[in-house]
């Protein structure tokens, strides 16, 4: 597909190196900057807030936290329980 209405993509970092996870995340950004929207499912949460619209933090299968990716990333439950601190 060459315009797709959506991109759905399922933990697209999983098992690569750091530096071709921050390839993949710069060519995620130029994606969504093209207007492509973007769903995406992501373990790495601290980047992948970083450059999210809305974000949504699941725990055992219910949305437990949700806003926009830096709303998340300030919130102080989120950053203690699943960011490190």
């Amino acid at each position: 597909m060459t315009r797709p209405k959506v991109l759905m993509l399922d933990e697209p970092t999983a098992g690569v190196s750091p530096i071709v996870m921050d390839e993949l995340f710069d060519r995620i950004i130029e994606v969504a900057q093209s207007g492509i929207p973007i769903l995406m499912v992501e373990q790495n949460a601290r980047q992948a807030l970083e450059i999210a619209d809305k974000g949504y933090v699941l725990v055992q299968g219910r949305n437990a936290f949700s806003g926009t990716g830096k709303d998340l990333l300030n919130d102080p439950e989120v950053r203690k329980s699943f960011l490190g601190g």
